[in-house]
């Protein structure tokens, strides 16, 4: 059965999420480096994508070709990766409140706020939370996707 980009770039993204998932359950600290597993994946996933490209009758051995492959696994997988965090964050408030309350530990450390300020700040920072996460993953995942499938689309042989 020949699957598509799209495809495996929802199964990357489910297997990603099966880490964060593990992490969490399991107890393991959010920083743990069992986490650095979700790029290996993201990076196979692309890769696998890519490869299979290439041996495909489809393959044209031009760069474009080969890059919007890449680009049409990856981008699946940051939407699947996206929403399953913005869900699973939803799910857990207390992340939230977690990185709130440690944003404004580093605002009274810093000293640069009156403490009316820091709770203004903070109150944004809560109802901004969100956003950021989606906006942080969004960028993060699009840089890192965009170099790995960059790199393997310009070196990747060329049929003879």
């Amino acid at each position: 059965m020949k699957l598509s980009p799209a495809i495996k770039g929802l199964i990357t993204g489910v297997l990603m999420m099966a880490i964060v998932l593990i992490t969490y359950y399991s107890g393991m600290p959010p920083d743990a480096p069992f986490q650095k597993l979700i790029y290996i994946i993201y990076a196979l996933g692309i890769t696998w994508t890519i490869v299979a490209y290439r041996l495909s009758p489809a393959f044209t051995g031009k760069f474009w070709d080969t890059f919007l492959n890449g680009f049409r696994c990856f981008v699946v997988t940051i939407l699947f990766v996206t929403i399953s965090t913005l869900v699973f964050s939803m799910m857990h408030p207390e992340f939230k409140n977690e990185s709130s309350q440690t944003y404004r530990e580093q605002l009274i450390t810093e000293k640069s706020k009156s403490p009316d300020e820091i709770e203004s700040a903070v109150s944004t920072y809560k109802k901004r939370y969100h956003v950021m996460l989606v906006y942080g993953l969004i960028v993060g995942y699009l840089i890192i996707g965009t170099g790995i499938t960059a790199a393997i689309s310009a070196f990747i042989p060329k049929r003879k």
